[in-house]
């Protein structure tokens, strides 16, 4: 019993399994070989050391830290907790407390509840300003 090694005929006489034979398409992208990262560190000279973000990934502008406290000292200094203001209420606590100073506040003081909502505020105002600063200025939107 022999057997015989024929060729398969491919469309348009060409045989398959040949380089030549394969489709390409705008949808299907070449194959990428995965790369190792520490070996991209040696072969750049860096001694071996890989950096994954940018040096300055926070990319911090004071412009944004003075207009973020503005924009948080202005609505929190409107008059409308019983006639008072949220930064009044805080700063008063602040003096109140500051009144018995070695001794700490108590749990049950409205001190903790106004530093809290107070700094809450400050920082969602100072991390939205910051996204939105830098986002336009990287043509995020």
């Amino acid at each position: 019993m022999t057997t015989s090694m024929a060729t398969v005929a491919g469309l348009g006489g060409a045989t398959l399994g040949s380089p030549a034979s394969r489709l390409t398409s705008g949808f299907v992208r070449a194959p990428v070989s995965a790369r190792n990262p520490l070996r991209q560190g040696v072969a750049m000279g860096n001694g071996g050391r890989v950096t994954c973000f940018e040096r300055n990934w926070l990319r911090t502008d004071y412009s944004v830290i003075g207009f973020g406290l503005i924009g948080w000292l202005a609505p929190s200094s409107i008059p409308a907790i019983n006639g008072k203001s949220l930064t009044g209420l805080f700063f008063d606590s602040i003096g109140a407390e500051l009144a018995h100073f070695p001794t700490p506040p108590a749990l049950t003081s409205e001190f903790w509840l106004w530093l809290v909502t107070w700094h809450l505020g400050l920082f969602l105002c100072l991390t939205f300003g910051q996204i939105g600063f830098k986002g336009r200025t990287e043509d995020y939107f």
